[in-house]
Formats: C-alpha cells, sequence, structure tokens
C-alpha cells in the first residue's frame, strides 16, 4: 500500500492501523464501548491486507490480556483492548505483568469515558497506570492515537514493560483524516526462552522485580520521545498551562481563539505517568502560576505536587466530575488569564430516552419476568437489557456478572424472613460467558433460591453483534468451536433447567412461574429465554415470523401497554382528552406479535382476523 494514501478513520480504526503498521502479531479484546471497535478495525485489515496474526474476541478482558501477554512474553508485539471498566477485570494479570515485564512490545489501550456516556464510571485508567507501575501515553486525536502506537512498542521494547494507551471517547469516535503508512512483511522469530526466575517468579523474586520496576520507571522519566513538548515556543509568561489528551487539542484552539497563543507557554503533556523529572523541575523553576487541564483526574497535577503554584481539580479551578468540553474549557482559560469569558449555554434537543427496540426478545422476557413474579426483586447485569429498567423489571445494575452474585446476596439477606421475596435475575448470553459462570456454580453450592433468566439473543448485542462462545465465528469471520449455553448450565450442577421462546408469552409466563415455585424450596432455576436480537437477525437476512397487527375499537386508552410494554412502536395519543388511544407505528413495528398478549382488553389483533 503506498505511504501517501490517505483516508478518513474513526480513532478507533486509527488506533488499529496504528498496531498493524507496527507489526502486531496477536490482537485481542473483549467488547466494551467506546473501544469496540478496535478489534473489529484490526480484524479488517487483516482480513484486508492477508495479514498472517492472530484477532480473538475473548470471553472477558482477564483472558484477553492474558492470551496477548504471552504472545509478547514470545518476542512478539501484541496488544489487548478494552475499555476503562473491563480494566477492572483484568487488573489481576495488569499487577503481575509490571513486575515480571516484557520481551516484544506490549501495549493495553483501555479507552475511558468522561461523562460517561456509556460506561458505570468514569474513573480514570492513568490511575490504575499509577497502581500498576507502568507508563501510560495519552493521545489528543486519532492521529496521534495512530501514531502513539509505535511510540508505544518503542517505549515497551526499550524498558521491557507493558505500556497503556489511554485514549478517550471523543478520541475513540471522532474521524480524522490519516495517512496511511506501509505494514511490515517481516515476521520476528518466535522464541519462549524459559526462566521461572522471572516468568514464573516467587516472592522472593518478585522482591527483586519491584526493584528492577521502579528503576524502569525512573528511566522512563528522562525517555525523551515521550517528553512533553511546548507548542507555542515563541510564548513567554509567568503563567503557564499543561494539558494531556483530547482537552489539549481543545485547549491548543481556545488559546487561539482567546488570542493569547503567543503569550502563555502551553504544554503538551503525551506520558502523563511517569511524568518526566526535568519537566516537573522545570514548571516549578520557571513559573509562579501553572494550570492544568486534564481528564478525568488530577494525575499530572497530582505529581507536580505544588499545591500553591499548580491550579487544577484540586484547587477547583478544573471541575472534578464530567467531560471537559470546549465551552468548559474556554472559562478555564478564560479565568485563569483574567479574561471575561462568555457563557455558552447548549441544549440538548428533546428526544426519547433509551429504550428497548421494537420487537427485541428481551422486552417479552421482561413483561413475563413482571407477571409470574409481580412483587419480586429484579437484579440484572451489564448490557442491552439494563433497560428493562424502563419496564420496572430491574432494581440493580452493579457489573459485569454481578445480577446471580446479587441475586444470592438479596436470598441469604431475606432467608430468615416469612415473607422471602422472590428473586428474578436476569443476564445476557455474552455477559454469562464473561463473568457468570462462577457466581452460579457458588449459587448451587449454596442451595439460593432464586430465578436465573439468561438472556440468549444469540449476539452481544449492547457493543455492535460481536460474537460470543456460541456463535460459531471469530473475529475475522473464521469458523471456531461453540460452547452450548444449556450443557455449560447443566455443568453447573443446576438441577432446574428450561429453554423457551419469550415471544410465545403464555408458555413463557407459566414457564417462569414454574421455576419461581421450584426456587422457593429446591435452589436456583434457570430458563434460557432463546430468541436471536432482531437487529442482528435483520442484518443476517432474516426476518423471522410476521404477524400484522392493528388497534381495535376496544382501546380506551388506559395506558397499561405503554406503561409495562413500553414498545417504541406503540403511540400514546391523549390530546383529546375524550378520545385516549394508542396507535401502532407501521415504520417502528416488526410485526412481532408479541402484544396481542399484552393489552388486558384484548385491543390489539391480527390484521383480517
Amino acid at each position: 500500500m503506498s505511504k501517501s494514501k490517505r483516508k478518513l478513520l474513526l480513532g478507533n480504526e486509527a488506533i488499529a492501523r496504528g498496531l498493524i503498521e507496527n507489526g502486531c502479531s496477536i490482537a485481542t479484546s473483549y467488547p466494551g464501548t467506546p473501544a469496540s471497535e478496535i478489534l473489529a478495525a484490526v480484524a479488517f485489515f487483516q482480513n484486508q491486507e492477508s495479514l498472517s496474526m492472530h484477532t480473538q474476541w475473548a470471553i472477558n478482558e482477564k483472558v484477553a490480556f492474558e492470551v496477548a501477554y504471552a504472545g509478547c512474553q514470545t518476542g512478539l508485539r501484541a496488544a489487548v483492548s478494552m475499555k476503562q471498566v473491563g480494566l477492572n477485570v483484568a487488573s489481576d494479570p495488569l499487577m503481575s505483568a509490571a513486575y515480571l515485564g516484557t520481551k516484544g512490545g506490549f501495549v493495553l489501550i483501555s479507552a475511558d469515558d468522561p461523562g460517561p456516556h456509556s460506561s458505570q464510571t468514569e474513573q480514570d485508567s492513568r490511575l490504575m497506570a499509577m497502581f500498576a507501575k507502568i507508563p501510560v501515553l495519552d493521545p489528543d486525536s486519532p492521529r496521534q492515537a495512530k501514531e502513539m502506537m509505535g511510540m508505544a512498542y518503542d517505549l515497551s521494547e526499550a524498558h521491557q514493560i507493558p505500556v497503556m494507551v489511554r485514549p478517550t471517547t471523543r478520541v475513540c469516535h471522532s474521524r480524522q483524516d490519516i495517512a496511511l503508512g506501509a505494514i511490515p512483511k517481516n515476521k520476528r522469530v518466535v522464541q519462549f526462552e524459559k526462566n521461572p526466575a522471572r516468568w514464573a517468579a516467587t516472592p522472593k523474586f518478585r522482591l527483586q522485580l519491584h526493584g528492577e520496576l521502579e528503576e524502569k520507571l525512573a528511566a522512563i522519566a528522562r525517555y525523551r520521545p515521550t517528553a512533553p513538548k511546548k507548542l507555542n515556543p515563541g510564548a513567554r509568561s509567568k503563567q503557564a498551562i499543561i494539558a494531556s489528551g483530547v482537552v489539549a487539542a481543545h485547549t491548543k484552539d481556545i488559546l487561539k481563539e482567546l488570542k493569547i497563543w503567543s503569550k502563555i507557554p502551553f504544554y503538551q503533556v503525551m506520558q502523563p505517568f511517569p511524568l518526566h523529572t526535568r519537566f516537573i523541575n522545570q514548571m516549578i523553576e520557571t513559573y509562579e502560576d501553572i494550570l492544568v487541564i486534564e481528564e478525568t483526574m488530577g494525575v499530572i497535577e497530582m505529581q507536580l505536587a505544588d499545591r500553591y503554584r499548580v491550579k487544577g481539580k484540586n484547587s477547583g479551578a478544573v471541575p472534578r466530575v464530567g467531560e471537559l468540553g470546549p465551552e468548559k474549557i474556554q472559562k478555564i482559560v478564560s479565568d485563569f488569564a483574567g479574561l471575561k469569558s462568555k457563557v455558552f449555554s447548549i441544549k440538548s434537543p428533546p428526544g426519547r430516552r433509551p429504550t428497548l427496540c421494537p420487537g427485541c426478545p428481551h422486552r417479552a422476557s421482561f413483561f413475563a419476568i413482571k407477571k409470574a413474579a409481580p412483587r419480586g426483586i429484579y437484579t440484572s447485569d451489564i448490557g442491552c437489557y439494563t433497560l428493562g429498567l424502563n419496564m420496572g423489571a430491574v432494581d440493580t445494575v452493579l457489573c459485569m456478572g454481578a445480577a446471580i452474585s446479587q441475586a444470592s446476596g438479596f436470598y441469604h439477606a431475606y432467608k430468615n424472613e416469612k415473607k422471602r421475596p422472590d428473586i428474578v435475575a436476569t443476564i445476557g448470553d455474552s455477559t454469562f460467558f464473561h463473568a457468570g459462570v462462577p457466581a452460579l456454580i457458588d449459587a448451587v453450592v449454596q442451595k439460593v433460591g432464586f430465578v436465573l433468566v439468561i438472556l440468549d439473543n444469540r449476539t452481544t448485542a449492547m457493543t455492535g453483534n460481536q460474537p460470543t462462545p456460541a456463535t460459531g465465528h471469530g473475529a475475522c469471520g473464521e469458523e471456531t468451536e461453540t460452547v452450548d449455553i444449556h450443557s455449560l448450565v447443566e455443568g453447573c450442577g443446576v438441577k432446574f433447567l428450561r429453554e423457551a421462546n419469550p415471544y410465545e408469552v403464555k408458555d413463557f409466563i407459566a414457564l417462569l412461574k414454574e421455576a419461581v415455585q421450584y426456587s422457593r424450596k429446591n435452589g436456583p432455576a434457570v430458563v434460557i429465554s432463546k430468541y436471536p436480537c432482531v437487529l442482528h437477525r435483520a442484518r443476517q437476512g432474516g426476518s423471522g415470523e410476521i404477524i400484522p397487527i392493528e388497534v381495535s375499537d376496544d382501546c380506551d386508552g388506559c395506558g397499561y401497554c405503554i406503561k409495562h410494554f413500553e414498545c417504541p412502536a406503540l403511540i400514546y395519543h391523549d390530546e383529546d382528552k375524550d378520545d385516549k388511544h394508542v396507535t401502532i407505528d407501521s415504520i417502528l413495528c416488526t410485526e412481532c406479535g408479541v402484544c396481542l398478549n399484552v393489552c388486558p382488553k384484548g385491543a390489539f389483533v391480527e390484521k383480517g382476523k
């Protein structure tokens, strides 16, 4: 491919291209917004260029990390990508890998979500890098994210250490014109050199490795290729501004807009940890007033460690919560420079709250759960089915796999009470594979009385329909072995195990009632709600059974279907107080026919019947 060729790439696609152009041989991931497109793009480039490499959607982030890390131990360049909460799952191997070090280059891409737009937390992965004692790079744009892949590999191999690259949502999901470089054809020699004192180090050797790790960090704090850069060399002042990540790009534009670009020195930090020692000394010796702008925590500010001179999150000059958009940064910079700031008011357009798609099988499952256990406690999990909370069928959402563990916790809390509520947990098929199996085994051992509904829609729907272990194909479309959920649950020791189609609502409600009755005396009951995701099915060219529906004159506008079923295709009309009624939006309706079982007055009917 010509070096002069350019393409408009999503930030995640640019990251993937950077990995490919820098000789990545093993790339792994577990999907999670805003990181999901990275591995998908790696797979695309791999197929496009007919590259010999391993690309894998792993069962969870821990496994993804460990697979890729083993690759770097053989001398290959490897990478693992995930979102910031996924890094929590991979934290165990991360902490140990920092001590053991690397042979080939190893890049950990942890995509943060300030805001948050689609996450449980706003956590800052740079703090995790500090905790693990590995360097972290902070790109300001898709173009720089691509460039940092090479920088990260060079840094990793120069110091034999894992390197984190931490893009944020605005980098991952922005587009930029990117120059496409050449893809190396030379293959590295794969050779694992046995060295138990390092790769299988016992605690005594770990103490020695910890000392070596501290020496590496000290050397990385002097590593010139990742040193901070002054972007306006001619600026002279006793004030200075430091920024990293996407806020550095915003700050650069704002300084020019406010016409102070040539007045206040501006530094971009590419490696927030470890912050370069020479840079720290220079800042404290040169400037009387220093503003640090960064998302989401004060990582750079913390290392400057001068609370009198440094203004940032700890001083209140920079908000501690939320994303730092251009309008916020303009006020921060204006206040620091003593300028009058314009007040921007950005109003969000009105819209509907997020809801399950029309025809989503999860909606039918949740409706049935409410009928079978109307006064139950409903624990749930991370996935598009979290939106069951709109139907009043989700009470708790903690983290991946917690639906089952929390169901156990509620059971133990209520176990000795005379009136014990029924407990129904819901978890998606991908999430069950990711983190649900250990919790289910524990529930079986403890004879926990609850119902688990596994919402098996045959895909990882929330993050873009990536394959699951049951799908039968991998990241590049290659055929893989499949793991049957029914057999897996049976292997966990569950005695009550049924599989059913949630679209058959009456039968599904009856099955759930049977499961609830069983769970009250005998332990966990599992129902697999099996029906493919309506969007994924449409992309595959399938439509399923079509049942055209219309609303009869029996509709009196009571709103039961809107409140308890909440299908976006159902439109409630209450403009005329004497003629409240519901109609069906034919554009949104998937003609799944589930609503035939919803209206207590039977107002939904098949067309022509």
